[in-house]
């Protein structure tokens, strides 16, 4: 099947178009200020009941929406998320005020079908992330546009985040910064989810020297405990700005510099450091030379799904 998008301009135009890359090529970062473009990007699948609450939370933030441009990318969905993510856009886009610049929705199948309750099998793992990494590249090498300055993932089940969201991670200055993504619970325990911001340690060092090349490590299960210090472990009970460097990254809502992807450090679909996609997008923006942070007592909510 072709690959096509289908994209909303500000005046709700619906255009069929055919795949290609945007040219980056000789842009120079812009310094942040009030008026920088943020891209967000979410890939897509079975996402349909997840929706509306994705859409509430991004409205209501106090970034000015005119600077906001969203890009999706529908994949190996089953049920109609593609139709509904079709519906739900054309209303945004038909209001008169507080529009966002823009809203793409992009279709790309990678043709790998997981039950949902096979999602977080731990053999499965490696395969299931490393076709997430691949979608993650494709979206962003087809949504990037020269005038944005920050990409944001931001994950379609995140059903909690402050409004001020997008100020308050952009004031931290870093080139790649995450919130702490907790599990959501009526009764308000503590449960933690985005296992994946991490910092190593002298013993998940170690362990890894004897480690296969094309070994991949992963966090919360117990098949093999990796000795790292997760941020959802660390105190909570600090400044909302309060920064640790960090080693891996999830993406249930990770800001980054645009000029970080655009100069190569994308999610690797293979072992990099013994991490793929998301984890291993952060060994390599390390690698590179870039800043990778977390705030711990800055609480965002995961909802709790299969």
């Amino acid at each position: 099947m072709s690959l096509f998008s289908l994209l909303y301009c500000s005046r709700g135009t619906r255009i069929k178009v055919k795949k290609s890359l945007p040219g980056n090529s000789g842009y120079m970062s812009i310094l942040q200020g009030k008026n920088d473009k943020i891209l967000v990007l979410t890939p897509l699948k079975n996402a349909a009941p997840y929706l509306d609450r994705y859409f509430e939370l991004l409205d209501r933030t106090t970034y000015p929406n005119h600077l906001i441009s969203i890009a999706f990318v529908v994949s190996d969905s089953s049920d109609d998320t593609l139709s509904s993510l079709e519906f739900k856009v054309q209303n945004l886009l038909r209001r008169w005020s507080h529009r966002f610049d823009s809203i793409r929705i992009f279709k790309k199948d990678f043709h790998f079908d997981l039950p949902s309750e096979d999602r977080h099998i731990y053999e499965l793992q490696p395969l299931r992330r490393s076709i997430m990494a691949r979608s993650r590249n494709w979206l962003l090498s087809v949504a990037m546009k020269s005038d944005i300055h920050w990409v944001a993932w931001v994950d379609v089940d995140v059903i909690e985040y402050p409004e001020t969201i997008f100020q308050d991670l952009i004031k931290v200055n870093e080139d790649i910064v995450v919130p702490n993504c907790l599990l959501y619970r009526d009764n308000h325990e503590f449960w933690a989810y985005d296992r994946n911001n991490w910092q190593e340690t002298d013993k998940s060092r170690e362990i890894q020297k004897d480690l296969p090349d094309d070994f991949v490590l992963l966090e919360g299960y117990r098949e093999f405990p990796t000795h790292r210090y997760l941020m959802v472990d660390m105190p909570t009970h600090v400044a909302p700005d309060y920064k640790v460097p960090l080693d891996g990254v999830g993406a249930t809502f990770t800001l980054v510099k645009a000029n970080v992807h655009r100069e190569g450090a994308l999610f690797p679909a293979f072992p990099y450091q013994h991490q793929v996609e998301t984890e291993g997008f952060a060994k390599i923006a390390k690698s590179m030379g870039f800043g990778v942070y977390g705030l711990p007592g800055y609480i965002i909510y995961h909802i709790q799904n299969n």
